[in-house]
């Protein structure tokens, strides 16, 4: 048995035979174990043989059967051909039987039709008769019931009764048109109540009697009719549409054969008559008298007729449904449409226009002209360095006519317009439309709120000799740079997609570069280090600083009566100059950004080093002076490091060093003077300062620094 180990198999016959092993003791006898072994050998092949014996005879049997199997295949296959060929002759005596059937079938046709026709035409005749004679016997056409048989003949003989002269037949013909015409109405009002009943089978039975009539366009007319009786109840004329269709669009095909024609007339029958006149009236009420509700009226109605035409896509109307319902729209706003944009300038002009008075008159304020000179102007007084001619200067009382509420509501005005243009533009038209929105945008916004707003700021700037700087032109910097970020918003958002794609691009792209380099050689006017407006604006700071220093400094400060009694760590008017630097440099970084801050704090920085070290040029020094001129320039290094300006802060750390000459002994002042911060310094300095000392004329200190 699987699976088997020839190793177990001897250790289990080992251990059964008596002296085979050690168990309990028994003493192991070779012997017996190998007659156990010689026996069981033995057996074993006496079992191959007789195992060996079945598996010959077993094979043997096998052989025996596969050819008794390979025999009866082969007859099989012989008695499967013949079953084939006969199946191929049954075949074609069926195709040659079924050639005769229709060969007859044909010849029957043949007879039956004319015979089918004359009998036809014999019915016709004996109608054609009655009508001749003027009285109508036939039951068919007595028989209400049979109202269907009677339309189809009436609808034949009046087909006959064309091809007749009329001066021969025209009493007959008169007659069978008069049949014609009463039917057509029986079956029309037939139709129309079985529609109020809601038979739809009915229905569809008058209509397909009625499809050879040619009052069936008039069926169709009294459909669309009463379908739309109580459809139009609510005050959502669209939604009301919408459903109508829907419920319309599920029956049409039960009813007429031609489903998608009447839904097609459904439809064009709201649109001309609801829709129209529902557009009229919410329009027409506000065109002249109110431009802003006659937008957003437009806007909205065009948006919701749009809507309605993407739900009606679903519906079969037909090959080219798209055109259809584009056809449609237009027809209702083609009036409206065609001088939209003319409108829409004139709201937003007179819109703007209105926002900003309302802004300046809120502020007492008279707008006053301003510069008309181009960038290129601009450019070249930049370029040679000339006088701004900015004429008298204003008091403008802090206040930067810039306003954020302003802004948001011209650029909320702006983005409704452009959201308007995408939608009741034409294609074709639609970039240059827009091109006129932001135009008007750059009008009023850039040119009447902001660039006036820097006029009069520059205008504003006081002289630099004034001691009660007012510096709110960094203010106006700062509100420009926002509101221009809000600007770009607005154009990357709203202008961008409406033009990416046409050669208006380029063109507002360019006005947007002039519009931003004629506010920046602006800007760059009040606060760039190259331009004298900037100088200006510096210079009211310095003077500020200049005005505390001469206000705050004492002689005294730097030489005091008794040098063993000084109580402060620096100068009142060290204080107060480094209060009032670190408010400068915190409104500079709040008003400017990029390179502009780097380029203004270094120039202030500059001037700052220069101040001080000027001022400090004007004082004699004691010993305990010098320590404490020593720690006003430290403080002053550390308002310094508040600019971020590796410059200035080199600047104040070499004047922290020449501060030292104040007061380091004498024996001391060429190994001071050589050190690394002052061994690159001009002699005249380094002397300028040991000057300084209240002990200078001393003979001892000349000869040490001489």
């Amino acid at each position: 048995q699987e699976p088997f180990v020839a190793d177990e198999y001897i250790e289990r016959l080992a251990w059964r035979t008596p002296g085979g092993g050690s168990r309990g003791g028994e003493a192991f006898d070779p012997k017996r174990l190998l007659e156990e072994f010689v026996n069981h050998i033995q057996e074993l092949q006496v079992m191959d043989e007789r195992i060996q014996r079945k598996v010959e005879k077993l094979e043997q049997q096998c052989q025996k059967e596969a050819k008794e199997f390979a025999k009866k295949v082969q007859e099989l296959q012989k008695s499967n051909q013949v079953a084939f060929q006969h199946f191929q002759e049954l075949d074609e005596h069926i195709s040659y039987v079924a050639t005769k059937v229709c060969h007859l079938g044909d010849q029957l046709e043949g007879v039956n039709t004319p015979r089918q026709r004359a009998v036809e035409a014999q019915k016709l005749m004996k109608y054609f008769n009655e009508f001749l004679d003027g009285e109508l016997k036939s039951d068919v056409f007595t028989n209400s019931e049979k109202i269907k048989e009677a339309a189809d003949i009436i609808q034949k003989l009046h087909l006959i009764a064309q091809e007749l002269p009329f001066d021969r037949f025209s009493e007959v013909k008169s007659k069978i048109a008069s049949k014609y015409h009463d039917l057509e109405c029986q079956l029309i009002q037939e139709f129309t109540s079985a529609q109020r009943r809601g038979e739809i089978s009915r229905m569809r039975e008058v209509a397909a009697v009625l499809l050879h009539f040619k009052g069936y366009s008039h069926c169709v007319d009294v459909y669309i009719k009463q379908c739309q009786e109580g459809a139009f109840l609510r005050n959502d004329v669209f939604e009301d549409a919408a459903i109508l269709c829907q419920r319309v669009n599920k029956q049409v095909g039960e009813i007429f054969s031609n489903p998608e024609t009447v839904l097609a007339k459904l439809i064009q029958n709201i649109f001309e008559v609801k829709l129209q006149g529902y557009v009229k009236d919410q329009l027409e009420e506000h065109r002249k008298s109110d431009a802003e509700q006659y937008l957003k009226n437009l806007y909205d109605l065009y948006t919701r007729t749009t809507n309605l035409s993407s739900k009606l896509m679903e519906f079969n109307l037909g090959t080219d449904k798209q055109t259809f319902l584009s056809k449609l729209i237009k027809s209702i706003f083609i009036s409206y449409l065609e001088n939209y944009i003319e409108v829409e300038i004139g709201y937003l002009k007179s819109r703007s226009s209105m926002i900003l008075q309302r802004y300046y008159d809120s502020k007492n304020h008279q707008k006053r002209s301003i510069g008309t000179g181009g960038i290129q102007d601009l450019k070249e007084r930049l370029r040679q360095r000339t006088n701004l001619p900015l004429g008298p200067s204003i008091d403008t009382h802090g206040e930067t006519f810039l306003s954020q509420e302003v802004v948001v509501n011209l650029l909320q005005e702006t983005k409704q317009a452009f959201e308007r243009c995408h939608r009741l533009s034409d294609p074709s038209d639609l970039p240059k439309n827009a091109f006129r929105i932001f135009s008007m945008l750059v009008e009023f916004l850039c040119t009447e709120h902001i660039d006036y707003a820097l006029e009069t700021g520059l205008a504003g700037i006081p002289s630099s000799d004034s001691k009660n700087a007012n510096l709110y032109f960094l203010d106006v910097v700062h509100q420009a740079n926002t509101i221009f970020h809000l600007f770009d918003k607005q154009f990357n958002d709203h202008l961008m997609p409406l033009i990416s794609s046409s050669p208006k691009l380029s063109e507002c792209l360019q006005k947007k570069k002039d519009i931003i380099e004629q506010m920046e050689v602006k800007l760059d006017m009040g606060i760039d280090r190259q331009v004298e407006i900037s100088t200006l604006t510096l210079n009211c700071m310095i003077g500020q600083m200049k005005h505390i220093l001469a206000a705050e400094q004492k002689k005294t400060d730097f030489k005091p009566e008794d040098e063993n009694n000084v109580l402060i760590q620096y100068t009142n008017a060290c204080v107060k100059v480094c209060g009032y630097v670190r408010k400068q440099v915190e409104k500079i970084r709040n008003s400017m950004d990029g390179k502009n801050v780097d380029t203004v704090l270094m120039e202030l920085g500059v001037r700052f080093h220069r101040l001080i070290y000027e001022h400090l040029q004007q004082y004699s020094y004691s010993c305990m002076g010098g320590m404490l001129a020593i720690c006003d320039v430290a403080e002053y290094r550390k308002c310094a490091k508040d600019f971020k300006i590796a410059l200035v802060l080199q600047l104040f750390d070499t004047l922290h060093a020449l501060c030292n000459l104040l007061v380091v002994a004498p024996d001391n002042l060429k190994q001071v003077c050589s050190g690394e911060q002052l061994a690159n310094l001009d002699k005249n300095i380094l002397h300028s300062f040991v000057q300084l000392r209240v002990d200078y004329r001393s003979a001892r200190l000349a000869r040490h620094f001489s």
